[in-house]
């Protein structure tokens, strides 16, 4: 048989099967079945080394223009197929656009981001810049700088996760405090809210990881009547007209003097009940004056400096907002809690 009668034969059945191929799949297996390296018309190319020299050249033609040609007949029909099968899907996918779409479900932050907001917002009104700091934090920064030494019981490895000798992870947001006061002068006014973390073990009102904001000013002339001024405004900005504070003698290693704080109880606003004791009072946070000592440690003035610093835990101010019972709903992420916050 001759080539152009064998390739006359490849073509024929070339056109028989493509009228039965039916999708991309059988499409595929009959190119790589007539041009593939196996293929018929492949074979063919093989078998030229048969032929005589004087007839390879004419046979090498034949083939190179039929491949040329079945290609070109296999390609129609595959976009003869994408053709049909975008059809299909624009028939199948119609839309339509009288119906209602599905209404997407909405998300909301978390109680604590928005106790924190509230918090920020507060202070940085009354001209506080907004510091962050690391919370795997260096022993200098954490403990000495801040009047705690060696020997002090906060550094208990039952209250501090240690790292090792020199690296902990913070115990409050203070760190921050040292930080700003090494790398900066005076007037200082700065909060710095984070992550903090102690060996507690969880309950109600404990966790291990909790969140702070610490508060710093320091200034010429900066008393304690300045530190309760800036609360009392923080108290009603954050709670409303009629909450105030009070202050209860304490002891911090790094302010003296030192003062526990209570705001008069927002839901009875100070007559007395169930939620503040009777007492019409809720404790909120420690405060004092800078220590002068932690001033010189940090390379400031105390003769001509002084300041005041306070400590607000985040989990209680968002409690105490939004009526929460239990510190431990905040972590769990149900979304049955956490969707009242929309």
């Amino acid at each position: 048989m001759g080539m152009k009668e064998r390739i006359a034969e490849i073509q024929e059945l070339l056109v028989t099967e493509l009228n039965q191929v039916d999708g991309m799949q059988a499409l595929d297996a009959l190119r790589v079945k007539i041009v593939g390296k196996k293929g018929e018309l492949t074979a063919l190319l093989r078998g030229m080394g048969q032929l005589s020299p004087e007839e390879r050249p004419a046979a090498g033609q034949l083939i190179n223009e039929a491949r040329e040609k079945f290609t070109a007949m296999l390609d129609e029909k595959l976009a003869a197929i994408k053709a049909r099968d975008r059809e299909l899907a624009l028939q199948k996918e119609t839309i339509d656009v009288t119906q209602p779409a599905p209404q997407p479900q909405m998300g909301c932050e978390h109680p604590l981001t928005l106790a924190l907001n509230e918090v920020v917002d507060c202070f940085t009104g009354m001209g506080f810049e907004v510091v962050e700091g690391p919370e795997v934090e260096l022993d200098h920064f954490n403990f000495e700088l801040l009047n705690i030494p060696k020997n002090h019981p906060a550094r208990d490895a039952q209250d501090t996760f240690y790292i090792d000798d020199n690296i902990v992870l913070r115990t409050h947001t203070s760190p921050m405090q040292a930080r700003t006061m090494l790398s900066r002068k005076p007037p200082i006014r700065i909060i710095c809210p984070g992550r903090v973390y102690r060996a507690d073990e969880v309950d109600a009102t404990h966790s291990p990881v909790f969140h702070q904001l610490e508060g710093l000013v320091i200034d010429e002339d900066v008393t304690m009547a300045d530190l309760r001024g800036t609360l009392n405004a923080f108290a009603e900005r954050l709670y409303g007209k009629g909450i105030t504070t009070r202050f209860r003698p304490s002891f911090f290693p790094f302010t003296e003097p030192s003062a526990e704080v209570d705001l008069t109880c927002v839901s009875c606003k100070g007559k007395g009940c169930r939620i503040c004791k009777g007492t019409g009072w809720i404790e909120v946070l420690g405060c004092g004056m800078v220590n002068p000592k932690v001033l010189e440690m940090c390379g400031i003035d105390s003769k001509k400096y002084s300041g005041f610093a306070f400590g607000i835990g985040l989990e209680r101010i968002a409690m105490q907002r939004y009526s929460i019972p239990d510190m431990r709903l905040l972590y769990e992420g149900d979304m049955r809690f956490l969707g009242q916050f929309r």
